[in-house]
């Protein structure tokens, strides 16, 4: 009975890039498995937030505690709303500096709204306005084809503006209903209302992004617009559609915050007037390249999880606050420096 040889024989041909042995029998190539800048880029963020997690862990006896990592997440919930959104304008390649402002006029409309027609009408106010001014940044940067920084820069002047008109140079409507309060202040389960949206939210995000048509078109424009439009993509409505999101995003975000203090306020010395480059911060660190084209909503997460672990853990240790800004900004420019080394290649 005669075998087979299994293996190549003299005299076969060698499989393009396999070096040949002496005998002119291929020798299989060992395919070296090296870390690359993407790999650092996509999946470094897991690995120093659970560096991060369990430094605090270990320096600090309080950090690990369940009261305190809920109130971590519901601290930030609202920043993270905003941040995933926004994630998707990114994607897309465009930046919007007008969170913060979509966010207090929001704010103070539902609340306004909340005041003169009833409770009720906050929801659909605070989210709708969010979705308008959305509506605004889109087609300024595509229909007047005003830079997305200028045009978003403008709006945020504009709508905080407004904000202030509506509360009188800056006064705080105050809802008398119980209901007002109910999303901000209530609880299911133990767990805070706000942290139940933000995780609903980043899923949701999450999962268009990654498995539907619109999550694959809105990397395809990000990477490259020309080429997405000579493909036939609509290239306007897909950008439009991200700033609207964001918009949203934010409108339900302030909602959110006017529900946690009972109030609306055109205040831009908190939240809302760093809401825009915390966010934006948060992509960024997540991996998020500022070219476009690369992303995603969870890395987002964990990218706004560390910023709020840092300013956290931080404040447990009685480490002065400026440190925490030096921290932030150096972990950015790395953040950026490998998402810019990566798209090079």
């Amino acid at each position: 009975m005669t075998v087979q040889p299994s293996g190549p024989l003299a005299g076969d041909p060698v499989p393009a890039g396999d070096p040949a042995g002496a005998d002119g029998i291929a020798v299989p190539r060992v395919r070296s498995r090296r870390i690359k800048a993407e790999h650092i880029r996509d999946y470094g963020i897991v690995v120093f937030a659970v560096a991060l997690f369990c430094y605090f862990t270990v320096a600090s006896p309080d950090f690990l505690t369940w009261q305190n990592l809920l109130n971590l997440v519901f601290q930030n919930a609202t920043l993270g709303i905003a941040a995933c959104a926004v994630t998707y304008t990114i994607i897309a390649g465009n930046f919007d500096l007008s969170l913060g402002a979509i966010f207090v006029l929001s704010e103070v409309l539902g609340a306004w709204a909340a005041v003169h027609w009833g409770v009720w009408w906050t929801f659909p106010v605070a989210i709708g306005a969010g979705l308008a001014m959305g509506l605004i940044n889109g087609l300024l940067v595509t229909k007047l084809r005003v830079n997305a920084f200028l045009a978003t820069l403008a709006s945020a002047l504009t709508f905080g503006g407004i904000a202030v008109g509506v509360t009188s140079g800056g006064l705080l409507i105050t809802p008398p209903a119980r209901v007002f309060t109910f999303l901000g202040q209530h609880r299911a389960g133990g767990i805070q209302y706000p942290v139940i949206i933000f995780v609903l939210v980043a899923i949701v995000l999450q999962l268009v992004l990654a498995y539907t048509v619109f999550g694959r078109h809105l990397y395809g424009v990000g990477d490259n617009r020309n080429a997405a439009r000579l493909s036939g993509l609509k290239v306007d409505r897909i950008v439009i559609l991200t700033f609207v999101i964001t918009g949203a995003a934010c409108g339900l975000a302030g909602l959110l915050d006017s529900s946690m203090t009972g109030s609306g306020s055109s205040d831009t010395s908190g939240l809302g007037g760093s809401l825009a480059l915390l966010a934006i911060a948060g992509v960024a660190l997540g991996g998020t390249s500022i070219f476009g084209g690369v992303g995603s909503v969870w890395r987002t997460v964990l990218g706004v999880m560390i910023l709020a672990m840092i300013t956290n853990g931080f404040d447990l240790l009685a480490v002065p606050d400026y440190w925490q800004n030096i921290v932030r900004g150096i972990l950015i420019v790395i953040a950026v420096a490998i998402s810019f080394v990566v798209d090079r290649r």
